[in-house]
């Protein structure tokens, strides 16, 4: 089988789909809670982050949700540095920026491929509904229940090299090709010692023109991604130092699908997809929560039922935070 083989397409996807997301850094609004997309703290300037995503391919769902073995003696995997900044431009308004550089490692049927560069970058507005920080130790009042609410829009831009350019197979793969859109709503309360956060996002491709597969140039034509929605949810514990350090534990669930793709407007009955996976993220704060640690596990259930049409990994992040 070679490397063009639309069998190698789904696995790449994975990677390339969460580097489409947000980067995932330990912060709230009190500065070093919950596992969250990339968010500075309310008294915070600045932020500057960095993420190291390893992520190892082992299975994929099928389109009918029936999850598969990949062969013995294939090692696909994927590493991603993140380098993201935010910088806050008002009492409530921030902006924020994410690089991912992309690394691909793959060996299989007595092949290898290592390839690397650029992915798809993301650039985020985000808007605070809130004044003050909202982390209460104890409540006394239904204000003490207000939690904090994030409304965001984020923009990613195909800069990585996609099946759409000049390469010869899958795994020079580093972004999707297309322009999306998203829109988010997230909700986060922390009642020391204990923190909740709920999130939603919509995403909306812009349609492209297309008349290259994989270098080869084909009959043009218009093609469109579909919308993807995203569910999470994450529950976690702080326990705080006798010198005033944090350390905070969660746990979080995920949905992610986008719908079926279109060509000249046509369903493609191939496309669409779905991931479940849970996740748990151990972080470290100092006492001032300009300093913040973390490591997150990320894992897709190698089960039926958990997916569609995608393939199942194990993702490990590590990474550090400063805000100022």
């Amino acid at each position: 089988m070679g490397l063009n083989s639309s069998k190698w397409i789904p696995p790449l996807l994975g990677g390339i789909a969460l580097l489409a997301s947000p980067i995932v850094n330990a912060a709230s609004c009190c500065g070093g809670g919950s596992a969250s997309a990339l968010i500075m703290p309310k008294l915070g300037d600045e932020l500057f982050a960095a993420t190291l995503d390893v992520e190892q391919y082992n299975g994929v769902w099928r389109d009918d949700g029936t999850w598969v073995a990949d062969p013995s003696g294939y090692d696909l995997n994927q590493y991603r540095l993140n380098l993201g900044y935010a910088l806050r431009t008002g009492d409530r308004w921030q902006v924020s920026a994410n690089l991912p550089l992309v690394f691909n490692s793959n060996h299989y049927e007595g092949i290898s491929s290592d390839t690397s560069g650029i992915g798809d970058m993301t650039f985020s507005l985000l808007y605070e509904n809130f004044d003050n920080v909202t982390c209460v130790y104890q409540v006394t009042s239904i204000e003490d229940l207000i939690p904090a609410v994030y409304f965001g829009m984020s923009l990613t831009a195909p800069t990585g090299i996609s099946p759409y350019d000049d390469v010869g197979n899958s795994f020079d793969i580093t972004g999707r090709g297309f322009y999306r859109l998203d829109g988010t709503v997230q909700v986060e309360k922390t009642i020391f010692p204990w923190n909740a956060l709920v999130s939603y996002t919509y995403g909306h491709y812009l349609e492209r023109p297309v008349n290259r597969e994989y270098g080869r140039y084909v009959e043009p034509y218009d093609k469109q991604l579909g919308d993807r929605n995203t569910y999470s949810v994450s529950f976690g514990r702080t326990w705080q130092t006798e010198e005033f350090n944090a350390w905070t534990g969660t746990l979080a669930y995920s949905d992610m699908s986008e719908k079926h793709a279109s060509i000249d407007g046509n369903i493609d009955p191939t496309s669409g997809l779905r991931k479940r996976s849970v996740s748990f993220t151990v972080a470290w704060a100092n006492a001032p929560k300009s300093w913040i640690f973390k490591a997150t596990w990320n894992h897709s259930m190698q089960r039926d039922g958990w997916g569609e049409n995608f393939p199942t990994t194990d993702i490990l992040s590590i990474g550090v935070n400063y805000v100022r």
